[in-house]
């Protein structure tokens, strides 16, 4: 039996044992979950209690240590984002919960809007370089953002708890992410370039910047906006107004204008009855709970107004979320690991380690005597895109839990089909990642090279239960038995008692 501690935080069990060598069956962890996004930055540092359950760990409690100041995300003079800045943000947010970086043995860092430009990303990275091996690392487009904020906002959980459709509306700097959850899930999505901060005043109400989306709403009302002018009040007020019809009619779902359509950044909600409850996450659900009476030179205090007044006279009820403004930030990377060595399959060896590979669980129909390659090939790309991963440059782990027999004729329409899925990123030269639960990895790891020729390195193994969220870590093969460590990182949202402010503090009914 084989088994040591991880260097970065975690415990490894390896793929051959399925057991630890460790005695200790709670782990304690400081976590830091790290947000840069368009307009607004903050952290929150959590501890996080991990509990044995069988051969996996799982999230028993969960502490807020400290809910960081939130920063507008600095800018230098060519709108990159201001790196020096936001580095002594950070630092200041670390000394002021009596954290030392050191001491973090784990976190995430979620990138969103202009932050996940290449420059950008690789200057905060730098911040972060000292840590990087604890980190999960998240560039989040469009619909990993809205879901994201979906289950962050407690959205997800709430469609259980109550057994309602429950829809979740993130309103922030530049976008807002529409959420529906049914029964944990994630039940449709849309986003659209409606934001408080398309169009940001100085401190006497000029005109500091303006984004595409704010000339454009501007346009329509017949509002002239100039950097260092200050704008008609009658005319912003409408301008508002429109972006609040717009937004509206997407989250009512009805037939959209040819207008509103192109303000959609990926595809418009699918049609289902309306929601049971609606909940508001992003900046501007600050001013939608009356939990935050500073305006911060945008229009968020105005949208606010608007969407609330539009989305009480349709009828839902309105709920407070368990995040608000925090609803992305995640808290911290569970490690574990749960490998059946024995039928692994992994060519050319070199291939691994692999590091914070993303885990994809596609819902995949995989019962029955005949599997359908084109099903299993369209289960796979939806849930690339539904994690912004389909034109990605790093690998993605596939989990599939397989059922019934093993015959050639199922597995073979099997790895078909995820070959097929899987098309885009193979095409790169990406390696193909898969994880299964039963006890078949080797035998479709040797499919996909002997039977369909793929050039592409192979890494399939079994024997982990995974779930959407997680990011995995495969370490080299061990010269001793041909197995592979494998830590498993959960994304674990936090969760306060107040929404967007530190437990303690009351909060104030929705705003009228």
């Amino acid at each position: 039996m084989t088994g040591i501690s991880g260097e970065e935080g975690g415990r490894i069990f390896f793929s051959n044992v399925r057991r630890s060598l460790e005695e200790e069956d709670e782990i304690r962890l400081v976590s830091v979950g790290v947000d840069i996004g368009s307009s607004t930055s903050h952290l929150v540092f959590s501890r996080i209690v991990l509990e044995r359950l069988d051969n996996r760990y799982i999230v028993s409690e969960r502490e807020v240590l400290h809910e960081s100041e939130v920063l507008l995300t600095p800018y230098l003079h060519d709108h990159s984002i201001d790196a020096s800045a936001l580095g002594a943000f950070i630092e200041r947010q670390y000394q002021l919960a009596g954290v030392d970086p050191q001491g973090i043995d784990t976190g995430a860092l979620i990138l969103t809007g202009v932050a996940v430009r290449r420059s950008n990303a690789r200057a905060i990275a730098d911040l972060f370089a000292a840590q990087a091996g604890k980190f999960v690392s998240v560039s989040a487009g469009d619909a990993l953002e809205t879901t994201l904020a979906a289950f962050g906002s407690g959205a997800a959980a709430r469609s259980i708890r109550e057994n309602a459709r429950v829809m979740n509306i993130d309103i922030g700097g530049g976008t807002s992410k529409i959420g529906i959850c049914e029964s944990g899930e994630l039940a449709g999505m849309t986003a659209v370039d409606v934001g408080a901060r398309i169009v940001s005043f100085d401190p006497e109400g000029r005109v500091r910047r303006i984004e595409e989306a704010g000339h454009r709403f501007a346009s329509e009302v017949g509002l002239r906006l100039e950097p260092g002018v200050k704008p008609d009040p009658a005319l912003l007020g409408q301008m508002v107004a429109r972006m609040a019809d717009r937004l509206f009619d997407i989250v009512r779902n009805g037939e959209l204008s040819s207008e509103t359509s192109s303000l959609l950044r990926i595809d418009p909600l699918p049609p289902g009855r309306a929601p049971d409850v609606v909940t508001f996450s992003g900046g501007v659900s600050e001013y939608i709970y009356g939990l935050q009476p500073q305006a911060y030179g945008d229009l968020g205090p105005q949208l606010a107004r608007e969407i609330l007044e539009r989305v009480r006279a349709w009828g839902p009820r309105i709920e407070k979320p368990d995040q608000g403004i925090r609803a992305t930030v995640v808290g911290a990377s569970q490690y574990t690991i749960q490998v059946s060595g024995a039928t692994i399959y992994v060519e050319p060896h070199d291939v691994l380690p692999l590091k914070n590979t993303q885990v994809i669980v596609p819902g995949l129909p995989l019962a029955g005597d005949i599997l359908d390659s084109a099903a299993i090939a369209a289960g796979v790309r939806t849930a690339l895109r539904r994690f912004d991963l389909q034109h990605g440059e790093r690998a993605v782990a596939l989990c599939y839990r397989w059922q019934e027999s093993a015959t050639f004729a199922r597995m073979d329409a099997f790895c078909r089909g995820v070959v097929g899925g899987m098309a885009a990123l193979l095409e790169r030269g990406l390696p193909l990642v898969l994880i299964g639960e039963g006890d078949i990895g080797g035998l479709i790891g040797m499919h996909c090279k002997q039977e369909l020729g793929l050039p592409n390195p192979i890494v399939s193994i079994d024997g982990i239960t995974l779930k959407e969220f997680d990011f995995v870590d495969i370490g080299a093969l061990l010269d001793t038995s041909g197995a592979v460590p494998v830590v498993i990182k959960s994304l674990v949202f936090p969760a306060t008692a107040a929404l967007g402010r530190p437990a303690g503090q009351a909060t104030e009914p929705v705003a009228a």
